[in-house]
């Protein structure tokens, strides 16, 4: 199967109204997200639960604890379980961030920057492909919101992103409210960014709100989707077409019937852009 369509990611509060009776109740949905790491190692309901969404619906898998871009080798264990959950939910697709999360054996939580230089590309992309190879299939990366750069930056970072692709042959996942606040934060051009990443790489899209702090921007996932991101995304579907396309909400999560109507005005936003591109 070829993921198409709109999808939410997957939380544990809306399993009640995902599984319930009302047949209703996703209408507008094509696919969940599931966090990796919620289920890495996990058995019982909330196994059950997920695998019973699984059963009726496409999903995917998205990371946050690969520390791609970290020195430290990549984490064995973390792999093992990650090609089991794979080998077990049978994703349309799969990925992780473009950041590093620790050293030292330490994970910070949180997802840090790398400097965009010829040998971080190398360094990345040499461990995507590894990982690649222990999943047997392909994966993604995401770009990251960030708040710093570095002074031995050598690219811009839709070079950065897509020379590791280029080198790993691997794929995007394109998230349009990181391009905004990372693009908000530095003052660089967010069109310059969607037009400089190749159009065959981007599988997915995500959407997502944040906190703006008037001169700053922090990515927080606790909010609607803001209408000037919405208005990056019609962009993006200008140039990259028909990408399987989802809503992440963290925290201060709403009741899914809510979401599901946002996500059915990202719809509306998609067919309307689509319709307006020459065949």
């Amino acid at each position: 199967m070829t993921l198409q369509g709109f999808g939410l990611g997957l939380r544990p509060q809306h399993f009640p109204e995902i599984l319930g009776d009302d047949p209703n109740a996703a209408d507008g949905v094509d696919w969940f997200e599931i966090i990796s790491e919620n289920f890495i190692g996990v058995g019982g309901p909330p196994l059950h639960n997920m695998m019973a969404v699984r059963e009726r619906f496409p999903m995917v898998m998205h990371g946050v604890s690969l520390s791609i871009g970290s020195t430290d080798p990549l984490d064995g264990n973390y792999l093992k379980g990650l090609k089991e959950l794979a080998d077990l939910v049978e994703p349309e697709l799969i990925s992780d961030h473009l950041c590093w999360t620790g050293v030292h054996g330490l994970n910070m939580h949180d997802l840090l920057p790398l400097p965009l230089t010829e040998e971080s590309a190398e360094h990345v992309a040499t461990r995507v492909m590894r990982v690649q190879d222990v999943l047997g299939r392909r994966f993604m990366l995401e770009n990251t919101s960030t708040y710093v750069t570095f002074e031995e930056d050598e690219m811009t970072e839709w070079e950065f992103l897509s020379e590791i692709c280029r080198r790993a042959d691997c794929d995007i996942l394109l998230d349009v409210n990181n391009i905004y606040v990372s693009g908000f934060n530095h003052g660089f051009s967010m069109e310059a960014y969607l037009d400089g990443v190749p159009t065959d790489r981007v599988k997915q899209i995500h959407l997502a709100g944040h906190e703006h702090n008037g001169d700053y921007i922090v990515d927080t996932h606790d909010e609607p989707v803001p209408d000037y991101v919405l208005d990056l995304y019609a962009k993006a579907v200008k140039r990259f077409g028909h990408v399987p396309t989802m809503i992440e909400r963290d925290a201060n999560i709403p009741p899914f019937a809510e979401l599901v109507r946002e996500l059915k005005g990202v719809r509306l936003i998609a067919e309307r852009e689509l319709d307006m591109v020459p065949a």
